[in-house]
């Protein structure tokens, strides 16, 4: 008998620096935010109730939980060929998308592959500030 999953439920991102993690998912996703760490001078049972976040946030992606967790040391850096996470594939309409992706990562300042045909779809890679390898993806 195997375990019957019915939907991917949430992911979360080790991540180095919270700030400059957040500035960028911000600025290339705009996600709506549907938890995060709560202020300095917030109440204790107010920290105690968002502990789970570790200083993070947790957006909303398509209906799913997509979080960071500010844990990572500094200085430490993400490497796909090591176990865990290749990379993240972010689904987007359509080509006219992922060009539209391009014009923002320059705007940016994101180092990008440009569009690449993958026979099955069309993709653009780029990275997140810890080095994460990040995908988007379309079908058309």
């Amino acid at each position: 008998m195997t375990i019957p999953i019915s939907d991917l439920a949430h992911l979360r991102l080790t991540v180095t620096d919270i700030v400059k993690s957040r500035a960028f998912y911000d600025a290339v996703f705009g996600f709506p935010v549907l938890y995060e760490a709560p202020p300095a001078d917030a109440s204790e049972s107010e920290k105690a109730r968002l502990s789970f976040l570790f200083g993070g946030v947790i957006y909303l992606v398509g209906g799913k939980a997509f979080g960071l967790r500010p844990v990572a040391p500094a200085g430490d850096r993400y490497d796909e060929d090591r176990v865990g996470l290749d990379h993240l594939s972010f689904a987007v309409p359509g080509v006219a998308d992922l060009e539209a992706a391009i014009r923002l990562l320059d705007d940016l300042g994101i180092a990008h592959g440009g569009i690449k045909n993958i026979g099955s779809g069309s993709i653009v890679e780029f990275r997140d500030p810890d080095n994460i390898a990040l995908e988007l993806f379309t079908v058309a």
